[in-house]
């Protein structure tokens, strides 16, 4: 008999306009930790650090010991350089200094 096995992926943006994704074939009951790590993108961008990154499955924040089911996609979010809200504020202004606003 063989144990059940789901198919997953691990994403991550180690750096701006960079995104790496892998899809891995694991053991049913696999945490989001035991997924990352097999992965081998911790082995690969040294600048991840999941004691200071929040990961999570399909755009929802989860701990690192969440069990994994078919089809899930874990994610290792990369802390923000600055606020969405004020890169919005200051596109802005940057388009209306171009156009003579």
């Amino acid at each position: 008999m063989t144990a059940e096995r789901i198919r997953i992926a691990v994403a991550c943006s180690p750096a701006p306009d960079e995104a790496v994704e892998v899809t891995l074939e694991l053991a049913a009951g696999t945490t989001v930790l035991d997924a990352i790590r097999a992965s081998g993108l911790l082995e690969r961008f040294a600048a991840l650090d999941l004691s200071t990154q929040t990961v999570g499955i399909w755009g929802r924040a989860c701990a690192l010991d969440a069990t994994l089911r078919q089809g899930d996609r874990v994610e290792i979010y990369r802390g923000l350089a600055i606020d969405p809200k004020e890169a919005r504020r200051r596109r802005v202004r940057a388009d209306r200094g171009s156009t003579g606003a």
